[in-house]
Formats: structure tokens, sequence, C-alpha cells
């Protein structure tokens, strides 16, 4: 009997053990941006998968030779099915991988609400979505100060014109939970 028991307590410690080396992304995490402001909540549904979902405002440039150049800065919200999948390769490394900090491949959908700028050099537009499968990756550092870069060519689609679209999202900001 105390036989059993050893066996039993050792096999629990073991599993224990193994249950807490196991690499997973945050189920819950918020954070704010303040480079171009927004809030941030990224789900987690197993090991490496998260849906990211993003309030912020965009910033637009065009520049040509028969327009000139414009702007715009517009609210948008930016929805991310995430897979992460480098976490292993990282912590083997010795790096952090808390907090999501890894790279990612992620299907990204954005929803470009109209421009909010009024000044005259400003570039008019038309609420849009635009679908764009991207790469990235994001950091985590001391004081839960966060980095995030993603990037890719996808297709836009506005009321008057559709077409190929770069996708560039950089962040700073904090996680808070």
């Amino acid at each position: 009997m105390k036989k059993q028991i050893f066996l039993l307590l050792g096999f629990l410690a073991l599993s224990t053990t193994n249950a807490q080396e196991k690499l997973s992304v945050e189920k819950n995490q918020f954070k704010i941006n303040v480079l171009l402001p927004g809030v941030v909540y990224e789900h987690g549904f197993n090991e490496k998968n998260t849906l990211y979902s993003e309030i912020s405002t965009g910033f637009a440039f065009r520049s040509n030779s028969s327009l000139g150049s414009a702007h715009a800065f517009y609210p948008n919200i930016n929805e991310q099915f995430r897979h992460y999948y480098n976490l292993d390769k990282r912590t083997a490394k010795g790096k952090v991988t808390a907090k999501n900090s890894g790279g990612f491949v992620a299907l990204n959908a954005i929803y470009n609400f109209q421009s909010i700028s009024s000044n005259e050099s400003v570039l008019y537009s038309n609420p849009s979505i635009t679908i764009a499968p991207v790469w990235g990756f994001q950091r985590t550092y001391k004081g839960n100060f966060n980095l995030g870069l993603n990037m890719g060519m996808g297709y836009n689609i506005g009321k008057y014109d559709n077409g190929v679209a770069t996708v560039l999202n950089f962040s700073l900001g904090w996680v808070i939970k």
C-alpha cells in the first residue's frame, strides 16, 4: 500500500511539473497602445493561437506628382487570428515567451472608418475593409512595456475603389493585465 501511495504521489508531482513547463499563450491579455492610441484584447484559444482585437486610430499617407501629398487619421477595428510559431524555439534559447512574446503569422481584417482629419492637405478616406495575411512579432519587457510589429500585403475594399494594399502596424504600449 505504501508503495502504491508513493508511486501515486510521484506521478502527481511529475504531472504538475510537466504542466508548469508547458508553453502557452496568455488566456486573456489587455494592452494600451500609445503611438496611435488604442486598446487591445488578446484571447488565447490554445497553446499557440489567439484572437487579437484592437480598437485604435490609424494613419494613412499618400504622395504622387499629380495630386501632391496628403494624410488622414481615422478610427479602425483590427482583428487578427494569430498563430505563434516560435515559442518552443525561444524557450530553448532561454528567451522570454511570457505575455505572448514571440513571432506569429496571422490572418488580418481591418475596418477603417471615415477620416476624422479636417485640414486642407488631408487625404479624404471613405470607410473600407482590408484583408491581409501578415507576419509579425511582439515583445513584452520589464514594466510590461510592449512593442509590436506586423506587416503584409492584402486587398482593400472601399466604396469607390478596390486594390492591393500594404499593411504595416507598429505599436508601443503597456500590457495592463
